[in-house]
């Protein structure tokens, strides 16, 4: 489970992290702090690039974008984001229905019970990363355009490649073509092994491939697009593959 933490108090900042540590990241090891921001400018730029599967955010933060607002941002990148607000002040917690942002939890800062609930609701954010995870493979692949977000399954995808536009990936599945902003190695740890990454700027469905050209190091997918694998992956792209019977190899 990736992290990311907004807070503009220096001090405030060090509690959330050092809580985190010692709390969770020798106890879990798929649990780390990838961001730690103190203002929602870095995280908006982060996930320009990235992604992240829990955000504890300030709603208080001095910037010309509150902790509500980012988090209206983020969820509009990632419905399945968990969101976990923390402010000095509780009558605050009336602004996330104005904001109509669905949160995990609202957490006190000046409660004397604040690291114990900060932990309690880690716990939980953490089961429901574990719960998404344990579903991928009968799951899908989202897909974020203009003001709406597609689900795509995955046994409907063919391939994602490296778009010639900058920072976008093209994805192609079975009743279109998408492009979006993201890279190759994020979407990676978002798969599960019937896809395999066969050159810096492709992965491809196993499930999807009809043949393949050694000679010019191309992949023919089942719609009939052409797709590029480099040498050095083609053992490996090969032994993913021999369990399937109805591929052709030349």
């Amino acid at each position: 489970m990736k992290i990311v933490i907004c807070e503009d108090d220096a001090r405030q900042r060090k509690f959330l992290q050092s809580t985190i540590v010692h709390s969770f990241l020798f106890q879990f090891k798929d649990i780390e702090i990838v961001l730690i921001a103190s203002n929602p400018s870095e995280v908006l730029a982060y996930l320009k690039e990235h992604r992240a599967d829990c955000f504890l955010l300030d709603i208080e933060l001095q910037h010309k974008i509150n902790g509500l607002e980012l988090a209206n941002a983020i969820r509009s990148k990632d419905p399945l984001a968990t969101i976990i607000f923390i402010t000095t002040y509780s009558d605050k917690l009336k602004l996330t229905f104005t904001y109509k942002v669905a949160a995990l939890d609202f957490i006190v800062k000046n409660e004397p019970s604040v690291a114990k609930n900060l932990i309690d609701t880690l716990h939980i954010a953490y089961q429901h990363h574990q719960n998404i995870h344990a579903q991928k493979i009968d799951v899908s692949f989202q897909v974020k355009i203009g003001e709406y977000t597609k689900i795509i399954p995955f046994h409907d995808i063919y391939y994602f490649a490296t778009s010639p536009n900058a920072h976008k990936i093209e994805l192609k599945e079975k009743s279109g073509v998408y492009e979006f902003f993201s890279n190759l190695t994020d979407i990676e740890q978002q798969l599960d092994d019937r896809f395999f990454r066969c050159h810096r700027g492709y992965i491809v469905n196993l499930q999807h491939i009809q043949k393949i050209n050694s000679t010019y190091r191309t992949i023919t997918m089942k719609n009939g697009t052409i797709c590029h694998y480099s040498f050095r992956y083609k053992k490996a792209l090969m032994n993913a593959l021999s369990s399937t019977s109805n591929n052709s190899f030349e």
